[in-house]
């Protein structure tokens, strides 16, 4: 992976004298402290990550945890008190003003909480905006906006005005209008916080679809833990202006730094996060089809199991056999290929748990989950999905016999 962003050190105190206050964080002195003795704001202390190029790396935390403040450093709309800030290896701290106003025009662009749209202009000329005052010629400009207006689901509002479109509508020209100067990097901050929940979660979808065929880097800001994890690839979370954790979803839920991130993510619809290669079992036990039924009887009892998978030489799954049926088969002088079962469920092992669930409902044996040559990787009992995910109380063994 490339490093795309890299923050050092970051740290924007707000007030008259914001570097006489760097002294008293590093001395232990709290933010609401700090703000009462000396009238100055911490909106961010000593911030260091690196994001990579083409992820989405979100920034959560609750109202006034310094998130906000520390996307508008990002394109130095909060220049740091103190730190570096490097995208593509430069400093854009040191930048001068017209190195910066370059950046902001061809790297980086923001899309708002609250649409920040022109009433006077029309969807296309909203979209071409920045892409005007690049002195970008008209018929170019309205050629790439038209692009753009698709990609967003668009295509026919091109001649409305901003107040005649639904929240999620004008929503969808912000993130247009963003995308037509084709940036490196998106900042997003709280962008579907004010829609509805309905249209916050096809905002959610349209994003991660967009993001599948652009492959911009993305830093997204929320106070919401669930499009926190269901949108980033990595999290960073926020507390009193510090970052406590970062992390994948998966990291931070199984080994959350502190109490404060605990709390945080107690509430997390854990189905929603993890995946089916996250809660399934390795096979230890598989007949190949060239193996016979007491193959099949040794495997099971020797594993302690009452079915098993029956895969190809390549791995591939082509159905399931169960003790019952197998010494019944032996019983009768079957084959293995007489008694083999075919309606069986495979899965993706990046499919979520919570899109398994009808999956399992209707499967009468445990899910397959297969890779991208669809080779079986492992399998998911029922009651893993039936009960959102594995307790730590209940062990892969004891799972095993259910």
């Amino acid at each position: 992976m490339t490093t795309k962003i890299k923050l050092e050190h970051v740290s924007k105190i707000f007030g008259p004298k914001p570097k006489s206050v760097i002294s008293k964080i590093k001395d232990g002195m709290e933010k609401d402290e700090i703000l009462k003795e000396t009238g100055h704001t911490v909106g961010v202390y000593d911030a260091s990550l690196e994001v990579e190029q083409g992820e989405i790396f979100v920034i959560m935390g609750l109202s006034g945890s310094g998130k906000s403040t520390l996307i508008r450093c990002f394109n130095l709309l909060n220049k740091p008190t103190y730190g570096s800030i490097y995208i593509d290896g430069e400093d854009i701290v040191k930048f001068n003003g017209s190195q910066l106003k370059k950046v902001r025009q061809e790297k980086i662009a923001m899309v708002f909480q609250h649409f920040g749209l022109f009433d006077h202009r029309t969807i296309m000329a909203n979209v071409e905006y920045g892409l005007e005052i690049r002195n970008v010629p008209k018929e170019e400009r309205q050629k790439i906006a038209q692009k753009n207006i698709e990609i967003v689901g668009l295509k026919g509002y091109e001649d409305k005005y901003p107040q005649e479109l639904s929240g999620g509508m004008q929503q969808r020209v912000g993130l247009a209008r963003a995308l037509a100067n084709d940036p490196d990097i998106l900042l997003m901050d709280e962008p579907f916080s004010a829609l509805d929940p309905l249209i916050r979660r096809e905002m959610q979808l349209e994003l991660l679809d967009i993001q599948e065929r652009l492959q911009k880097t993305i830093i997204f800001i929320t106070h919401d833990v669930n499009e926190a994890f269901k949108l980033g690839d990595r999290v960073a979370v926020m507390k009193d202006g510090k970052v406590n954790q970062i992390g994948t979803p998966e990291e931070i839920i199984e080994k959350p730094a502190n109490d404060y991130i605990s709390d945080f993510i107690k509430d997390i619809d854990r189905s929603k996060v993890f995946q089916a290669e996250h809660v399934m079992i390795k096979p230890n036990a598989l007949v190949s089809l060239k193996d016979g039924l007491n193959v099949a009887r040794k495997e099971m009892e020797e594993n302690g199991i009452s079915s098993v998978f029956v895969v190809d030489r390549q791995r591939h799954v082509k159905g399931i056999v169960t003790i019952d049926d197998v010494i019944k088969g032996i019983k009768e002088k079957s084959s293995l290929e007489d008694i083999l079962r075919k309606d069986i469920t495979m899965v993706q092992r990046d499919e979520y748990v919570n899109e398994l669930i009808p999956k399992a409902l209707e499967s009468s044996f445990p899910l397959a989950v297969v890779n991208e040559q669809n080779k079986l990787v492992g399998f998911i009992l029922r009651v893993h999905v039936l009960s959102g995910l594995v307790s730590d109380e209940v062990n892969e063994t004891e799972l095993y016999h259910i």
